[in-house]
């Protein structure tokens, strides 16, 4: 009779790599933390989510809308993170693309922040901050859309 494989050594690797990546960007979630604790008195409520890596904040009570990956934190203000929303070149005019989930485009910056770490932030301000010009917003974009380049310079195009 065959063996099964022993699936928690098949994932020691995969769950070191995740650790290390927590620990790498460490310095960026703590800020996430303390918005996520600064909004539970005014309803904010915080939860693990195992498929997004991170600590999600919900009902962020200030704000317009949408969400903020900071690290392993997500903050937002819905009730529900995997929501449709659109893509920064259908908000900017750049074409017709129809509406990503919010979910998968925030999990992509949560991956770029664990590869990345400290130097996530200068990176993402270089690259135009909140724009259709950064690459790291398309590519959250291009991950939301087809699950696959949550790298900025992706040669996947999707």
């Amino acid at each position: 009779m065959p063996q099964r494989p022993d699936t928690s050594a098949s994932r020691w690797p995969r769950q070191s790599l995740l650790a290390l990546g927590m620990l790498w960007t460490l310095p960026n979630s703590l800020p996430g933390l303390l918005l996520g604790l600064a909004g539970l008195p005014f309803g904010a409520k915080l939860r693990w989510q195992r498929r997004e890596l991170a600590l999600v904040v919900r009902r962020w009570p200030w704000g317009r809308g949408g969400a903020l990956t900071l690290g392993n934190v997500i903050v937002h203000t819905g009730e529900w993170l995997d929501v449709p929303c659109l893509t920064y070149a259908h908000r900017a005019g750049h074409g017709i693309e129809p509406p990503v989930s919010l979910a998968e485009h925030e999990r992509a910056h949560v991956c770029q922040y664990m590869l990345l770490g400290p130097l996530f932030l200068p990176l993402y301000l270089l690259c135009g901050g909140i724009s259709v010009r950064n690459p790291f917003e398309r590519a959250a974009d291009r991950y939301a859309r087809t699950g696959r380049g949550w790298w900025p310079w992706s040669r996947d195009d999707g």
